[in-house]
């Protein structure tokens, strides 16, 4: 689907579901909403750990219309929203119009999403876009870079594959260095503090089989776990798998 028509769908209400698989060769983004009392901190926090935020734009204090997507609207070109305050989930909308503010600082993230048609284009099966499901995600022990009031660990998305096939992957997604680049681990989960790979903190599980490895990247939804202990007044993200689709190609965040 043309990320424009997409969006325009997610605006009126008839795709609100994961954005994985949905926007084939453009750039997906996860998205932080911040007033700008807690810009500079957050930047600074996205400067110190790249690998987790790698921030794509920066949109200035008010506005709403990003300049990697003509004609869109950040209030409701988000399938859904998480809306936090003071660090606690308080609630999952599909249209943030209503808490809207004139100081609210948005910063495009990002995602893997966009090494996933890179994967598959290599001939990489995919398994949560094949189940249409979203993917796993979790959190794990590997701590982030503090700076200002954001903190915490490192969150991961995770996607399985035959073993022979792990270095395949890790070389494909290493082209993008700034959707994540190369795993951080695959393996045995535990060594990064994972202790139920069927439960993940976000996403769905996937089903891992016996000829297959766990194998994890960093997340864009690292953000959302700094804010349990940055506690900011609002802070409004994307539902984990539920991205803003650019209109720039994957190609051009290919690095030769």
């Amino acid at each position: 689907m043309e990320a424009k028509a997409l969006r325009e769908k997610i605006r009126n209400g008839t795709f609100d579901r994961t954005t994985s698989g949905a926007a084939g060769d453009n750039v997906q983004a996860n998205i932080v909403i911040l007033p700008k009392s807690y810009a500079f901190d957050f930047l600074l926090y996205a400067m110190r750990n790249r690998k987790a935020v790698p921030v794509i734009e920066v949109m200035e204090d008010g506005k709403v219309e990003s300049s990697y997507a003509e004609g869109s609207d950040i209030r409701t070109d988000v399938p859904k929203y998480n809306i936090y305050r003071d660090g606690k989930l308080k609630e999952t909308v599909t249209d943030i119009t209503e808490y809207w503010q004139d100081d609210f600082v948005t910063f495009l993230i990002g995602c893997s999403f966009t090494f996933e048609q890179a994967l598959l284009e290599a001939g990489l099966e995919v398994k949560h876009i094949k189940e249409q499901k979203n993917v796993a995600m979790y959190r794990t022990n590997i701590p982030t870079e503090p700076a200002g009031i954001f903190s915490g660990e490192l969150v991961v998305s995770m996607r399985p594959f035959k073993r022979e096939l792990v270095e395949k992957a890790s070389d494909v997604t290493a082209q993008f260095p700034d959707m994540h680049g190369r795993p951080v681990h695959h393996g045995e989960p535990s060594e990064i503090g994972i202790r139920d790979i069927n439960a993940p903190e976000y996403g769905e599980p996937i089903d891992i089989d016996s000829d297959e490895e766990p194998v994890f990247w960093a997340c864009g939804v690292t953000p959302q776990n700094a804010a349990l202990n940055a506690r900011p007044s609002i802070m409004i993200t994307h539902n984990p798998g539920h991205m803003f689709v650019t209109d720039i190609k994957n190609e051009d965040y290919r690095k030769k």
